[in-house]
């Protein structure tokens, strides 16, 4: 069967689509509840939006005389990947790390180095066609690649991005949250 209504496109909430926090502040576990405090929203984010991968390998078992008798998976891993576009303090700290950048009187110093950048909670808020809402949460992440950065004249200064997701203590990666939204008159 088929129904036009879940047919939908995603775009980032009024307040921003991507907030980030410590993994000690409680995750969302719902689509609608107010964000926790210690969770701080990163701003702009390109036209492209966010990409959500998931790779899956499997290795096959053949047996004696050629059949494929069996597929096995032998890892799983899930990222997302998106890029700023605000030069701020919140997201120069995702991207070189809390402890490498320092602010004063509106002036920010950002120290280069090879120090890992530390786990982190991180929440995708969606607005999605037909008054609904999808909230990604992602408990357990760890930004692990930043791509070039192009200062070229008219277009935005972008920080590419890619975030793996590790497992939590319950072994999930990621939670999805969809709720329709509720207008009251």
């Amino acid at each position: 069967m088929t129904d036009a209504t879940n047919v939908s496109v995603g775009k980032p909430s009024a307040a921003g689509g991507i907030f980030a926090g410590d993994t000690s502040v409680a995750a969302p576990t719902d689509a609608t509840t107010a964000l926790p405090s210690g969770l701080s929203g990163l701003g702009y984010v390109s036209d492209e939006g966010l990409t959500n991968t998931i790779e899956i390998d499997t290795t096959d078992i053949i047996a004696w005389g050629g059949d494929k008798v069996l597929t096995v998976r032998t890892s799983r891993s899930e990222s997302f990947t998106w890029t700023f576009i605000e030069t701020n303090a919140a997201v120069l700290g995702e991207v070189y790390g809390p402890d490498n950048v320092t602010e004063s009187s509106g002036d920010l110093t950002v120290v280069h180095n090879n120090k890992d950048l530390p786990a982190r909670l991180y929440v995708f808020e969606i607005l999605l066609t037909g008054n609904k809402v999808k909230r990604i949460v992602v408990p357990n992440g760890q930004i692990v690649e930043v791509g070039d950065i192009v200062y070229v004249d008219g277009e935005p200064i972008g920080y590419p991005v890619t975030l793996s997701c590790y497992p939590d203590s319950s072994g999930n990666t990621v939670y999805e949250y969809i709720a329709k939204i509720v207008s009251t008159p």
